[in-house]
């Protein structure tokens, strides 16, 4: 992109204030706009649509806690000087008898609050998932405090948006009668909404309770990646755990790091909710989504050019920068480079090598007592939207060939096929050989060519940067070249 482009793709600071059932929550964003970074983010959990669940009312206690929660979240904008401040409210409000009285307490005090109704709950909320999974097809689940969103999403249209009263602060009255009338009870609501699912078809997850149950199946199945975005499920094995799960008393489970006692508590009852579901509409997988009814905000303001960019490609230039590399160095790089690492023709694999390509640079000006775990850390913890755990694990690859070593953890190597972890060695080892002879400088990319004719690997030299030709780059350009099964030439 050119610097007017990229300054535009950046945009000011931007607020969300997400009053839902369960909490209400304040969101403050900034960076690039197509991989928007979380600079603030908080909560109260106010559960505020369990009194609606109850009574029909907004009760008096939770409805203070939101108050309280505003009034903090208002001085907090202020301070950090945020124009832009988008106020939504979702199930418990809309349900409410009384939530037209709370929101004109809302707009008191100096927010200009939104209702949204069910179908624009779903659709806003699958807005937020096709923004992190550009192109997906399927369905959109939408699990909150008071309500499911269901909504069928196919590339970049949404259609039948339906809301429920399924939320996690009505699923404990409703399993009250026996798991068997639950079930009738949900397959009763999926009905009367007129709502069915193609079988087979990818089942995308989103809400806060969706992700614990995510975490807790990561930890039952041992997955090396502890990040719930973009963890795909077998419904079989979704199906039996969350079975297991439902059966169990909220006191018998053990904490587990990123759940929080309440999310804990709730997880019986969820597990309870997505068994019918994978039941019914019979999934040929399960996706779980950080991006939803907030992130569909931000898709649906987005221009057109902006969404059409590759939000891991954005994020990891926005990323890079941060750590003093230039995101044209690392698109030089990734030039100089090709030659050794070829297209694979698999479709989008190129911006997944430019990803790696700038996460290998960024490394390399870290420093040296840190780099220990920084392949885990970026790659596989760091919340990268539009990769999916291959291409996670594929940084993470690169990363480690970068650093000179192709030892992969056998828990990773597992998480991909043989050719795709070879492919993302090689993208390690030719950064790590690029970056050694030419330190990234424009001119000795410029001055540089690396080729392969024949069975040979040849770096070509300028004659003014020969000397830049080492025991060091003749040592990568063999490594590079062994792993590639040809021989190495300095011409």
């Amino acid at each position: 992109m050119t610097t007017s482009d990229r300054r535009t793709a950046r945009g000011p600071m931007r607020a969300i204030v997400d009053i839902g059932s369960n909490t209400v929550r304040l969101v403050i964003y900034g960076g690039p706009l197509r991989a928007p970074a979380v600079l603030h983010n908080e909560k109260v959990t106010a559960r505020l649509g369990k009194g609606v669940a109850e009574n029909g009312l907004l009760g008096t206690r939770a409805t203070t806690s939101v108050l309280a929660a505003l009034a903090r979240y208002r001085v907090l904008l202020q301070l950090k000087g945020v124009e832009r401040v988008d106020v939504v409210a979702t199930a418990a409000v809309r349900d409410a008898i009384n939530g037209g009285a709370f929101l004109e307490r809302v707009a008191a005090m100096g927010f200009s609050p939104r209702l949204l109704s069910g179908e624009q709950e779903a659709v806003t909320s699958a807005h937020g998932v096709l923004g992190a999974f550009p192109g997906a097809s399927g369905v959109v689940g939408d699990l909150g405090g008071g309500s499911l969103e269901l909504v069928d999403i196919d590339g970049d249209t949404c259609r039948h948006g339906v809301s429920m009263p399924l939320g996690t602060l009505r699923l404990g009255r409703l399993r009250a009668a026996g798991d068997r009338a639950f079930g009738q009870q949900v397959a009763k609501a999926l009905k009367k909404a007129d709502w069915a699912a193609e079988p087979g078809s990818t089942l995308y997850l989103v809400g806060g309770s969706l992700r614990a149950f995510a975490r807790f199946a990561m930890a039952r199945l041992e997955w090396p990646i502890d990040d719930p975005h973009g963890f795909v499920l077998d419904p079989a094995d979704g199906l039996r755990i969350a079975r297991a799960l439902a059966r169990r008393k909220p006191e018998t489970l053990r904490p587990l790091p990123g759940i929080s006692t309440a999310r804990m508590n709730s997880l019986p009852d969820t597990a309870a909710l997505l068994a019918v579901l994978i039941r019914r509409l019979q999934p040929g997988k399960l996706v779980f989504s950080a991006w939803g009814l907030r992130e569909g905000l931000l898709y649906e303001d987005m221009p057109a050019g902006i969404r059409g960019q590759d939000p891991l490609v954005a994020g990891m230039s926005a990323f890079v920068q941060e750590h003093g590399i230039p995101a044209q160095i690392g698109a030089m790089v990734a030039g100089w480079t090709v030659a050794a690492a070829p297209p694979s023709g698999v479709e989008r694999r190129e911006r997944l090598r430019l990803a790696a390509t700038m996460l290998c640079l960024a490394s390399a000006v870290v420093e040296p007592n840190l780099r220990g775990d920084i392949a885990r850390d970026w790659a596989l913890r760091k919340r990268w939207i539009g990769a999916t755990t291959t291409e996670r694990v594929m940084l993470a690859v690169a990363m480690l060939g970068h650093a000179g070593r192709l030892d992969v953890p056998p828990a990773l190597a597992a998480l991909i096929t043989p050719a795709a972890l070879r492919e993302a060695q090689t993208w390690g080892l030719a950064t790590r050989l690029c970056r050694r002879f030419s330190t990234c400088a424009p001119q000795s990319l410029t001055d540089s060519q690396l080729t392969v004719e024949g069975t040979r690997l040849v770096l070509s030299v300028q004659p003014a940067l020969a000397a830049l030709v080492n025991e060091g780059v003749e040592r990568d350009l063999r490594a590079l070249a062994t792993h590639l099964g040809l021989k190495a030439e300095v011409r």
